[in-house]
């Protein structure tokens, strides 16, 4: 593991995840670029091989009968490129926190060093690997919601509604709103992109241009806390989006909705286990993990009976083992399997980064249509 030492949210969730499916070992970390957090936070979680820089951990762990065969990075989004490609070209697999990068220049040097690398590539777009959207997938590939017309897609926050990141105490705060650490976009490059990302898993459809409108509504504060966003799919079907971390009462609001000709279908994350589809001029159906309705695609994913609560944890442990099949079929020379598959990648990494710039470059032009 690169990053997720002592004080880092995203590092114990990936170390939460690696380890729910039995796939990995955690062996060895650069876990902080200060050397004796590094240290320290490595002896803390029983890490026997702890570097203090990921340039000397992929280079010795490159090097070692034993070494690592993947590494995951969880560090901020200035952080992702620099591991990744040294992971990448010392051939180990790297699975990655998204967005992507902070900046397109790196996104796009990244994109060059996978495409060098015999080794893979993922992003851990969680909600990717939910039970209920893996179902909701499956239904708009099967056509039970005709030809779609409709994608409606919000994630909502209140965390940053204050100035916290002046706070002095919330580092996820500094770094999230800081242009160095995060890059051009805050909300919509923090939470957007997995707004944007689970509309075009669900849905198929791939976004021709986007017009969208970005505010910074706390005083002082550098990128964006809050973004209204227009979506033109093609073949004609239109869509909102809508991110913000500064509506009070809102904790996790991550909701879809699609419509087509012939129904439509309705999720939430913080009530992930049921999907709601109403066949057009019908009762509207609720489709749960475990129930009759489930399709293969959900059982797939899921563990435990149904009725019990399953998500956010599960959805990037969902991600962790598909990565880790893909793994086990590249090393082996076999086809990748369906699961791993669906494990997004360096294509929906760079497809968040182009949503970021146009979203950036449609605000700036008063939310002139762009192409991402």
């Amino acid at each position: 593991m690169v990053g997720g030492g002592q004080g880092a949210f995203i590092g114990e969730v990936h170390r939460f995840a690696s380890r729910l499916d039995g796939h990995y070992d955690l062996v060895a970390g650069a876990l902080s670029a200060s050397p004796d957090k590094a240290k320290a936070s490595a002896e803390a979680l029983n890490i026997g091989r702890a570097y203090t820089s990921y340039e000397e951990m992929a280079k010795a762990e490159a090097a070692r009968p034993d070494g690592i065969e993947a590494v995951a990075i969880v560090t901020p989004n200035h952080v992702h490129a620099g591991p990744a490609i040294a992971f990448l070209e010392a051939g180990i697999h790297v699975i990655c926190d998204k967005p992507l990068t902070a900046t397109l220049d790196e996104a796009e040097a990244l994109q060059a060093a996978v495409k060098r690398s015999k080794a893979l590539f993922f992003l851990t777009h969680n909600y990717t690997g939910y039970p209920m959207v893996r179902q909701a997938r499956e239904l708009v590939e099967s056509g039970a919601l005709g030809k779609l017309r409709l994608v409606q897609v919000e994630y909502v926050q209140d965390w940053l509604t204050d100035p916290v990141e002046r706070s002095g105490g919330n580092k996820q705060a500094e770094w999230r709103t800081d242009p160095a650490r995060s890059g051009a976009g805050g909300s919509v490059g923090d939470i957007g992109t997995h707004a944007y990302n689970l509309a075009g898993f669900v849905s198929g459809l791939a976004v021709e241009r986007l017009a969208a409108d970005l505010d910074a509504f706390v005083e002082g504060r550098a990128l964006d806390d809050n973004a209204h966003v227009l979506l033109r799919y093609q073949g004609g079907a239109k869509g909102m989006l809508w991110c913000s971390q500064v509506a009070p009462g809102n904790e996790n609001g991550l909701k879809l909705r699609v419509f087509g000709d012939k129904g439509g279908l309705v999720w939430a994350q913080e009530d992930p286990n049921r999907l709601w589809f109403t066949p057009h001029g019908e009762a509207t159906r609720l489709i749960t993990r475990r129930g009759a309705a489930a399709s293969a695609a959900a059982d797939a994913v899921s563990r435990i009976p149904g009725g019990h609560p399953e998500g956010y944890l599960e959805g990037f442990a969902n991600l962790y083992t598909g990565a880790a099949l893909g793994i086990r079929a590249h090393q082996a020379g076999e086809p990748m399997p369906e699961l791993a598959r669906l494990v997004p990648g360096i294509e929906a990494g760079m497809a968040g980064m182009r949503f970021v710039g146009a979203c950036v470059e449609s605000s700036r032009r008063d939310a002139a249509w762009v192409s991402p």
